[in-house]
Parts: structure tokens; C-alpha cells; sequence
């Protein structure tokens, strides 16, 4: 009788850490944690996309994303979109990105993030575009950015911490 019972509850369990899997689109890499990379589906044609996501580090000193290679893609670069004076800047972040510790930085449309030029495809709704981010400290990871709709805006309901600095 025990076995039956050891036998389902191990089923249980992994499956409900395939679930988990499933449903989660989080990475760990040494003290820092990549939150729901994501972007947006492109029109037929567009050879541009922004990656989004979010970054936390839960260590003592603070690191830097250095630079980010997506897979199909001629060339990503981060990047920090700001408004000033009524005039949209956008540039490239030659030194990276800093995540402080015990702080959160999050890439989203408006603000920083992945600059992806040069496009072989377009994305569609539903894909998983493979990126390898590379980090000055922690190292590299690959990690899938998933395509959302074009409108989307997953970043919006999220609350996070302070801005990044550069």
C-alpha cells in the first residue's frame, strides 16, 4: 500500500514542477535573478525589436550587464530611451547596465533596454527568441525572450525598484 501512495505522490510532485516550469520564464545566475525576458511581435518586414526584463541582484557588490547576443539577430546593444524637454533620446549604454545590490532593474518600453537591429525574421506571438546575456561579474547565461503581442506591455503591472544607473 505505501507505494502506491510514494508512487503518487512523486507523480505529484513532478508534475507539479513541470508545471512550475511551465508557467515560470525566471533564470538564476550567481546572485542575480532574470525575470520574464520578453518582446513584442514585429510586423512583416520591421528588422527592429526591444527586449525587455528584469534583473535583480541579490548579492553584496554590485554587477553590470555588458552586453547581450540574440540568436537571428545582426546586433543587440542596451540601450536607455529617455523624454527631455518634449524630445525622445535614445542611446547606447557603451559601459553597460549596473544592477546595485539587493536592488531591481527593469528594462521596459520607455526606458532601458535591448535594441535589436537587424532582424532575420519577423518575431510571431508565441516564439521564444534565444539571447546569451552576458554580465561583467556573475558571467553569461542564455535565456529565451518571449514573443508577446505587439501592443503588449507586461512590464506595466509590475512594481520594481529604482531605476538602474550607468
Amino acid at each position: 500500500m505505501r507505494q502506491p501512495l510514494f508512487a503518487c505522490l512523486v507523480t505529484l510532485l513532478l508534475t507539479a514542477f513541470c508545471l512550475q516550469s511551465a508557467f515560470a520564464h525566471g533564470y538564476k545566475l550567481g546572485d542575480l535573478d532574470i525575470h520574464h525576458p520578453w518582446t513584442r511581435a514585429t510586423p512583416a518586414g520591421a528588422d527592429v525589436a526591444g527586449g525587455y526584463l528584469d534583473i535583480t541582484n541579490n548579492g553584496q557588490t554590485p554587477d553590470r550587464l555588458v552586453s547581450v547576443e540574440v540568436v537571428g539577430v545582426h546586433m543587440a546593444m542596451i540601450h536607455e530611451m529617455a523624454m527631455t524637454d518634449g524630445v525622445m533620446t535614445m542611446r547606447p549604454l557603451p559601459n553597460g547596465l549596473v544592477v546595485d545590490p539587493g536592488e531591481t532593474v527593469t528594462l521596459k518600453p520607455g526606458t532601458f533596454h535591448v535594441m535589436m537591429m537587424g532582424l532575420s525574421n519577423p518575431f510571431s506571438v508565441g516564439e521564444l527568441v534565444h539571447a546569451r546575456l552576458t554580465f561583467e561579474k556573475a558571467g553569461t547565461i542564455e535565456v529565451d525572450f518571449k514573443v508577446d503581442e505587439m501592443g503588449a506591455n507586461p512590464s506595466a503591472t509590475h512594481d520594481h525598484s529604482k531605476p538602474a544607473t550607468n
